[in-house]
């Protein structure tokens, strides 16, 4: 722990001003006592050097599962004024619109318990892994209305149902999509992988709710005890890399052209309405648009393959919500009673909007924004609801994970991916991977206990439980 920080309730503690030399305002993060023990000085260290940079507001922030990532801390927020406020890729992350949705079926968990065909059927279905291509050969044109439509053109190109887009957080697309800020080698590496899973922490689940915590948000939220649900974690791609990549270079050099002071060259940013940032928000909202319309894609695949094997209705599977993890958005939100436009950042962060939000689904109004929190393969997942403290507090915002505890290179040199699964499939959950390394680093022992990041939200109000899901079949990148 960094030596200035200082616990002020609970499950909040802070990082002054002065820290770090230039802070403009306070770090804010929250944690329990055992994560505290867990957490990594240089989070602490980022969160403190995220607080110095131009225009931002009221505080950094950081929820439970936060750790050391590129520039900004993984589960870091920050938002920044629009005037003079900065945009930064170090604030959003590589995976750009790496996120989560959920599907509910009416299948329960006796028809598909050891039903390891079902998972073989679902691996062969959905490409999966580095380098994974799709069957569905995504067209130039096509891609052209992924990264400009996002999941509508998905939906309108018969991949769905107009209800999804209704439960997809910006009803699955930001309008400020600009494709011209998109290099021809991100739309090279975007055309073969639309529908795809990817590599990494991406996977696809099949959950049982095992456990409901607040009946009324579960049956708005359409979930019930012992109903079988399908997790879809995953982002967009080679095409969202390669834009950070590219931008990340353009705007190293605005932050030397603006004479912007950071502690930290992964902090590159340039002003919002400059050219260059404007030219990064809009490649990053085309990113997006791009993993949304990816999400849809595999979801389309989902439901055909439980329709054909277990005769179910394509309608009967029913979207939760899609929350999105690596993104900054142009919100309004109050700060000390008045009413702000800003840019939140929220790296390894969920979007948890509270009731009567006008961003939520009008039949959701009472409930507030459905919040996923995805486990690490063996654990749980859990449902939240988003809540009016999230808004007063951090800016509609929660935690996305457990968070890691060790890194990718650790996990394959400690464990063996074969007896992951071995042991995994005793506790009667099915694994399948592109390959036992790629099982091995993202061991559930490799992450916090999600059980106790999530309950540090609930504890402080950032959002609220609903439900939790428990693993019975797992597909990993």
């Amino acid at each position: 722990m960094v030596q200035d920080v200082k616990r002020i309730s609970t499950y909040e503690w802070e990082v002054p001003i002065g820290t770090v030399a230039g802070m403009r305002v306070p770090g804010r993060f929250f944690l329990s006592e055992s994560l505290e023990k867990i957490l990594e000085p240089g989070a602490v260290q980022q969160l403190a050097n995220v607080a110095t940079m131009p225009g931002i507001i009221k505080n950094s922030l950081a929820m439970p599962d936060i750790h050391w990532g590129y520039g900004f801390p993984i589960g870091g927020v920050a938002a920044f004024d629009l005037t003079e406020g900065v945009i930064s890729p170090g604030g959003v992350g590589f995976d750009i619109n790496c996120g989560v949705r959920l599907l509910t079926t009416p299948l329960a968990e006796k028809d598909i318990a050891g039903r390891r065909d079902l998972i073989d059927t679902l691996f062969s279905a959905v490409p999966t892994g580095v380098g994974a291509k799709s069957a569905q050969k995504v067209s130039a044109q096509a891609l052209d209305g992924m990264m400009t439509k996002g999941a509508r053109w998905a939906v309108d190109a018969g991949f769905g149902i107009p209800r999804d887009l209704v439960r997809c957080e910006e009803n699955g697309g930001m309008r400020e999509a600009d494709t011209r800020a998109v290099s021809e080698r991100a739309k090279q590496r975007g055309v073969p992988q639309g529908g795809t899973l990817g590599s990494g922490n991406h996977f696809l689940e099949l959950q049982v709710v095992r456990e409901i915590f607040d009946i009324p948000a579960a049956r708005a939220f359409g979930l019930a005890k012992d109903q079988i649900c399908c997790m879809i974690h995953c982002g967009s791609r080679g095409l969202g890399h390669q834009v950070c990549t590219d931008h990340l270079k353009i705007l190293e050099a605005a932050t030397k052209k603006y004479q912007i002071s950071l502690p930290d060259r992964q902090l590159a940013c340039a002003p919002i309405s400059s050219p260059e940032g404007r030219a990064y928000f809009g490649a990053m909202a085309a990113s997006a648009n791009y993993a949304w319309a990816n999400r849809q894609l595999i979801t389309h695949t989902v439901r055909q393959v439980l329709e054909k094997i277990f005769s179910i209705d394509y309608h009967d599977m029913q979207l939760v919500y899609d929350v999105s993890h690596n993104v900054a958005k142009i919100e309004d939100h109050s700060v000390d009673g008045k009413k702000i436009r800003m840019c939140v950042h929220r790296k390894g962060a969920t979007r948890s909007f509270g009731p009567h939000t006008p961003d939520i689904p009008a039949e959701l109004s009472e409930i507030g924004q459905p919040v996923i929190i995805p486990g690490s393969m063996g654990t749980p997942s859990f449902v939240l609801r988003g809540t009016a403290t999230a808004m007063e507090r951090t800016f509609g915002s929660t935690c996305h994970g457990a968070g890691r505890v060790m890194s990718r290179t650790q996990a394959k040199k400690k464990i063996s991916g074969r007896e992951v699964a071995a042991s995994l499939a005793k506790a009667g959950i099915i694994v399948r991977a592109s390959s036992d390394a790629a099982i091995a680093d993202e061991a559930p022992e490799v992450y916090k206990p999600s059980r106790e990041v999530v309950q540090v939200v609930h504890e402080v109000g950032l959002s609220l439980l609903v439900a939790r899901l428990d693993p019975l079949g797992v597909i990993k990148g």
